[in-house]
């Protein structure tokens, strides 16, 4: 099941903030840290850049949940 997230006009969301908003992390150092350790994916590809820029169109994994982030 893939869930929706809109950026609200937005032109971007940093992952790890986007980790937190979802809930899939309880903090942003959880978030930070899920990320160095390469268990999140964005557009299937492992992502390692915390502050990685997420904008509309990409599908974002992590722990066997999925997001697309809409505008």
């Amino acid at each position: 099941m893939t869930e929706q997230f809109s950026l609200e006009g937005h032109d971007h969301i940093p992952l790890h903030n986007l980790l937190k908003v979802l809930g899939w992390c309880d903090s942003g150092a959880m978030a930070k840290q899920v990320i160095d350790d390469g268990q999140v994916r964005v557009n299937g590809h492992i992502e390692i850049r915390k502050r990685c820029k997420i904008i509309a169109g990409q599908r974002v994994e992590f722990a066997g949940q999925s997001v697309l982030v809409g505008e």
